[in-house]
């Protein structure tokens, strides 16, 4: 089905679907009768099925493939779905869900071990916004739809915004059993909001540090990326972003903002500034966060890549990081200082050769980063909610490794498979003027 009708089926079917969802999902998979084997693509009326260009083959009691491919379910409502995967001996594999989010790394099953389970949690989203009646500490929202680009999110990065929960199978042999998809509404949530850096990016090479995240986290909280290319804390006020994060905040959920790449563009426009009408706008953030319950969290946007001759940084955004460590300190807001932690990261890759950093980013890119370089930021964000011992640390989960920036893992044993879909088209929002080898 074309991304725009599958998204038109979506919101006809939000429409129709009831506000609460109880119904537990679950799917068997292989050649037995009864189950779903490998031939059965995707369809509206079944609700369920592969994803087209899928190569599999079915045991008696499994789907396996040699090559990534897609499983998409229909979901009754948005939010958040508690999704256990089953897989059959023999199985190598990562799981990403969505826009390429990663949820379960490198499993692997041995050919005379038995089936294991892992249990996730995924959040799907469509863009309407409910009405929500004013209470006691938060004023009402008026009914709406965020304002979602076309094409660039109505068409490539449909799959975020459709009533179908969709999972990516990858790695040396990605295989599947079961599949069991739980309601899960009363989860706490984290919602991320930023730009290119931090949103759920359609296709490699781009990847950010808001589509690793989740791998971070126990199935006790789930991860709502809201970010999107291109975009500034006003875009998120004025495409109502913010607004639909606040329809479906309930207390205990948090708010983590990064932005400043694209903010830094309104000075040229005579628009903005740091230490004014940026902060004026994540203020707004944080107020309306805190009337519903929520807890927010402020990044400084990370740096770019840039060096002079003895193979330091050049800042091209200290501005805009100064400003949102005031604006947290003012606040009252825990705050994150990626800007600094990038550094030394990029600092460190650089020092092994000339241009070594470019392990980091996407092809000639000198903001977006790869598969490798959002792993790493992703990290380093977690790292310091354990440093600071933000209530958030304790649902990270046991096994967290965490990364040293001045010692950063070597590029060549990273292991996160890539997934099918390329582009040569950049994401919204450009680098510095300045030229960067």
């Amino acid at each position: 089905m074309p991304p725009i009708l599958r998204l038109l089926t979506a919101l006809l079917a939000l429409a129709a679907s009831p506000a609460v969802f109880s119904a537990e999902l679950r799917f068997l998979f292989g050649s037995a009768s009864g189950r779903i084997d490998a031939t059965q693509l995707y369809d509206a009326a079944r609700g369920y099925g592969f994803e087209p260009g899928a190569t599999l083959t079915a045991t008696p009691a499994a789907v396996t493939s040699t090559a990534p491919f897609y499983f998409s379910a229909a979901v009754p409502t948005e939010g958040t779905y508690r999704v256990t995967v089953t897989f059959p001996p023999g199985t190598d594999a990562t799981v990403k869900a969505e826009l390429r989010r990663l949820m379960v790394e490198h499993v692997v099953v041995p050919a005379d071990h038995p089936a294991v389970t892992r249990t996730f949690l995924v959040n799907t989203r469509t863009p309407q916004i409910p009405a929500t009646p004013a209470t006691a500490t938060a004023p009402a929202l008026a009914a709406g739809i965020v304002k979602l680009k076309a094409p660039r999110e109505t068409t490539q990065e449909a799959w975020a915004w459709d009533n179908l929960l969709t999972l990516e199978f990858n790695g040396a042999r990605p295989a599947v059993t079961a599949l069991e998809l739980t309601p899960a509404p009363a989860t706490p949530t984290l919602f991320l909001l930023g730009d290119s850096t931090v949103c759920d990016q359609s296709k490699e090479p781009y990847n950010s540090w808001g589509q690793m995240l989740p791998n971070w986290f126990q199935p006790d909280i789930a991860v709502a990326n809201h970010g999107e290319s291109g975009e500034t804390y006003r875009d998120s006020l004025g495409r109502r972003r913010l607004d639909k994060i606040l329809s479906l905040m309930k207390p205990g959920d948090w708010l983590l903002m990064q932005f400043g790449h694209n903010d830094q563009k309104q000075i040229a426009q005579k628009t903005g500034a740091p230490f004014t009408t940026y902060q004026a706008e994540i203020k707004k953030h944080v107020d309306a966060v805190r009337l519903h319950g929520g807890t927010p969290l402020i990044l400084s946007p990370m740096e770019r890549r840039a060096f002079d001759a003895t193979g330091k940084v050049i800042p091209s955004l200290a501005d805009y990081a100064a400003a949102a460590r005031q604006s947290a300190r003012e606040l009252g807001v825990a705050f994150i200082d990626l800007h600094a932690l990038s550094q030394p990261f990029y600092e460190a890759l650089e020092s092994r050769g000339p241009a070594f950093s470019r392990h980091a980013f996407a092809g000639q890119d000198n903001t977006h980063h790869n598969n490798y370089g959002s792993y790493a930021l992703s990290k380093l964000i977690v790292q310091a909610i354990r440093d600071q011992n933000l209530p958030l640390a304790r649902h990270i989960v046991p096994a967290f490794q965490p990364l040293d920036p001045a010692r950063p893992d070597d590029p060549a044993a990273f292991a996160v498979p890539a997934s099918p879909n390329f582009s040569n088209q950049r994401p919204l929002g450009d680098d510095a003027t300045r030229p960067r080898p």
